[in-house]
């Protein structure tokens, strides 16, 4: 039994798995509420993201030494995934009426981006 164990491992590797994430550094501007910011990231998941495998979630601080920062951190398969929605993000925002574009808006207009990082997890 322990031979046919070590074959099928051997025989089918598993394959390294290294998500990419995005985050995003931003404090909100005056007269938007983090309820707000929150229901314009909850339609951009479902408006947008999930088209190209990109779940978005906030974190907020509850200790921190700037506690006015939060986080929109986005995560998708891998970088080569990433790239090909920035792309397409990007180059939606020439046509004003289109999603994305609706949506950068309304980020735009409640939040001010601080930082931008991207990350490999294992």
């Amino acid at each position: 039994m322990k031979k046919l164990i070590a074959l099928l491992v051997l025989a089918f590797p598993m394959a390294a798995s290294a998500d990419y994430i995005d985050v995003i550094a931003g404090q909100l501007k005056p007269g938007c509420s983090m309820s707000k910011y929150l229901q314009i990231v909850k339609d951009f998941n479902e408006q947008w993201a999930k088209e190209y495998g990109y779940k978005a979630e906030v974190l907020m601080p509850l200790q921190s030494e700037d506690l006015a920062t939060f986080f929109f951190v986005g995560r998708v398969a891998n970088a080569a995934a990433f790239g090909k929605g920035l792309d397409a993000w990007n180059a939606a925002q020439a046509d004003a009426n289109s999603t994305p574009a609706k949506l950068m808006a309304r980020f735009r207009e409640c939040t001010t981006g601080a930082s931008r990082s991207g990350y490999q997890s294992y």
